[in-house]
């Protein structure tokens, strides 16, 4: 077959228009595989396991990409902020792959961007020390210019790095206005048009709310496009993010349900109810490797759910340590910040009732002067039944996790909760209220389920599942069966990377 086309033949006195013809194959004979091109993602947050970590957000970055990674189909790749406290050890790994200059409103600052491979993930690191050579990572008074240049920065370095996503998936405030500049700035140009933007709320108490009249002269965004930001007399950061993005998410699906209401939602309710057709929820996991009671260095000895013998030996050198009498009672866990959204004054309201039971009380977390105060007095009053430890320690946290029996977590408000499948998953009877990731993740006992729930906000409600679990705890027949149960509760990431991978699919369909 022949097409025939016109060609313009260029000469120093004129413009010649000159026939030309072209053949074109009948039909393609290569036998040639085709190969789908990966999807690519690219994560925006401001920390993650093992560089930097602070909560639950950290354990979500450090596990999510990795077990997405493992998959052929993916490209799976990371930024974070460089931070001061990043360990040397981690330091060592990276390499300095160049720098550029960012603009921010009248500002343009350095970014020097850092890369290294973790788990089959590819981190790329920004670094500007004038942001980010503090201890920590929040809490400053310009958090808010500090994270503006971060989310700014992701979109910087694309060109840069040669990666453009199919899926900017930004998480929490810290990191909304990358969505926000994708959808503002970035979409006039034509490489980022076809970037969709995907938004995780972790905790939406915290929403990046700032003053109006900094909407230019900081974020550099223009008034024009202010009504995005605006909401209740200020800018708020994450609601900005919401109406921006293609698809938003949670981390869990009863917490989505829960941030449509007035109660939960911290004053976003409606805008969550406006765009409730974005919106999905997603329970998280834990990395089944490192909370593994078989392989775990930190335990006092190890066991399987097959096997208990280990965790026997757990509880007794757990009772040592914490200088709690030997003996075979019930020991009951905590181990939570202690804010008052953990239900700690639910456990306030019950405690002496439930210390006159032969148990015994472990807790560990630091928090508010209040409870902390509270805890310790406790202690005192109950030596030798509470073990007050106002302290942040993950050796502890895992002698405790392996050495209790039964694990308190009684919140108001969850959005998803690790500690209850970490609980589980050393064989600890989870004792949770019916919210957020606890509802999804923990099921009453009565009904085949792997823990002990309650629902209303009373305490003595809370009490009565105490006792319940404490009289199936008699039973050791059933008790045991009830420890299987919940240590083969499957709370790995491979479930949910299924959901985000389907999440990732609908979000890139959007427009297409």
């Amino acid at each position: 077959m022949e097409t025939t086309g016109k060609t313009t033949k260029r000469t120093k006195k004129s413009v010649e228009i000159v026939e030309t013809k072209a053949v074109l194959p009948k039909k393609c004979e290569s036998t040639d595989p085709v190969i789908a091109p990966k999807r690519k993602i690219l994560f925006a947050a401001s920390e993650a396991r093992p560089f930097i970590a602070t909560g639950g957000l950290a354990d979500v970055i450090g596990s999510l990409p990795q077990t997405l990674a493992k998959d052929p189909k993916y490209d799976i790749r990371v930024v974070l902020p460089l931070y001061s406290d990043i360990k040397p050890e981690f330091r060592r790994k990276m390499s300095f792959l160049g720098n550029i200059f960012v603009p921010l409103s009248w500002r343009n600052q350095y970014c020097g961007i850092f890369t290294c491979e973790q788990d089959g993930v590819t981190f790329y690191f920004i670094d500007n020390e004038y942001y980010f050579k503090r201890k920590g990572c929040y809490g400053y008074y310009d958090d808010g210019e500090r994270f503006a240049f971060f989310s700014r920065s992701v979109m910087e370095i694309l060109p840069f790095i040669n990666f453009y996503p199919d899926v900017l998936h930004c998480h929490d405030w810290q990191t909304a206005l990358a969505a926000i500049y994708l959808k503002t700035i970035y979409c006039k140009r034509p490489e980022y048009q076809f970037i969709r933007a995907l938004f995780t709320i972790h905790n939406i108490e915290y929403q990046g709310k700032y003053s109006l009249d900094i909407l230019e002269d900081l974020f550099g965004i223009s008034n024009d496009e202010g009504y995005l930001l605006e909401y209740n007399g200020c800018l708020n950061l994450m609601k900005g993010a919401i109406e921006c993005c293609e698809r938003f998410s949670t981390v869990s699906p009863t917490y989505a349900k829960e941030i449509m209401t007035e109660e939960y939602a911290h004053g976003l309710q409606d805008i969550i109810r406006k765009n409730e057709f974005k919106l999905t929820g997603i329970l998280n996991g834990i990395d089944v490797d490192m909370y593994n009671c078989a392989t775990d260095k930190a335990l006092f000895a190890n066991y399987t759910a097959d096997n208990f013998e280990g965790k026997a030996i757990c509880k007794t050198e757990l009772q040592k340590m914490l200088s709690l009498p030997v003996k075979d009672v019930p020991v009951i866990a905590m181990i939570s910040r202690l804010v008052a959204h953990k239900g700690l004054d639910l456990v306030k309201a019950i405690a002496e009732d439930m210390l006159h039971e032969d148990v015994q009380f472990v807790l560990l977390g630091t928090g508010d002067a209040a409870y902390e105060n509270y805890f310790r007095e406790l202690g005192v009053k109950y030596e030798g039944k509470v073990s007050a430890n106002i302290a942040f320690n993950g050796d502890l946290s895992k002698k405790i996790y392996s050495g209790a029996d039964i694990f308190l977590m009684p919140s108001i408000s969850e959005p998803c909760g690790l500690s209850q499948m970490i609980a589980s998953r050393y064989a600890t009877v989870p004792v949770v209220r019916e919210t957020g990731g606890l509802h999804d993740s923990i099921k009453p006992f009565d009904t085949g389920g792997n823990g002990f729930t309650f629902k209303s906000r009373n305490p003595y409600d809370l009490l009565y599942v105490v006792h319940e679990a404490l009289e199936t705890y008699k039973n050791r027949e059933v008790w045991q069966a009830l420890m299987q149960k919940a240590a083969t509760t499957d709370f790995s990431w491979l479930r949910s990377a299924e959901e985000y991978k389907r999440l990732y699919e609908d979000t890139f369909s959007v427009g297409q």
